[in-house]
């Protein structure tokens, strides 16, 4: 039994959950409303207080489906009550950021600006004080979403192992490696 899918998850004040006949997960809280579609063959039930999922079988399909809609719908719970924040530092002489509205402006070192446009379901803010490295902050109540814009922004400059110049997670330990040893 998955440890993890047989966990039931608990609902919070103020959040109310509630399954269509087409088995989407409707999570509506204070911050927000998400919905996730759940697997046919995954069944849930919405107890009080509570949401408890269970599996057919003991195949493979079944045990990974399990656990994971478990995780997600935990996940949404969280996100419409507290949301998430991530925040990206940008390292390297010169490197900027800036935004207006949701479009924000990076200058990483390349000939050109790069210019993106983040969902409307985030809210961005940069900060860039002088003698600190600029910070973009994005917040959401969708992790899924705020995880997949952050890794898009960090991939426009991955930190590089020897000056850790690049795109990095407030808080990251990058794995520095030595440069070359000097002459003879």
């Amino acid at each position: 039994m998955s440890r993890i899918g047989k966990k039931p998850v608990d609902i919070t004040n103020g959040v109310s959950i509630s399954l269509s006949s087409e088995n989407v997960v409707t999570v509506k809280g204070p911050k927000g409303e998400l919905k996730q579609a759940i697997d046919r063959d995954i069944t849930v039930e919405v107890k009080e207080g509570t949401v408890e999922f269970a599996r057919p079988t003991d195949q493979i399909r079944h045990r990974a489906m399990h656990g994971l809609y478990r995780s997600l719908i935990s996940n949404m719970v969280k996100g419409v009550t507290e949301g998430y924040k991530k925040q990206l530092e940008l390292v390297g002489v010169g490197y900027k950021a800036a935004n207006q509205g949701n479009i924000l402006d990076l200058a990483l070192g390349y000939s050109h600006n790069i210019i993106l446009e983040i969902p409307k379901e985030l809210s961005i803010t940069t900060i860039q004080e002088k003698g600190k490295n600029p910070v973009i902050t994005l917040e959401s109540i969708d992790k899924q979403l705020l995880g997949q814009v952050c890794a898009k922004i960090r991939s426009l400059r991955k930190p590089e192992p020897y000056k850790g110049k690049g795109v990095k997670f407030v808080g990251e330990v990058l794995r520095r490696k030595a440069g070359k040893s000097a002459g003879k």
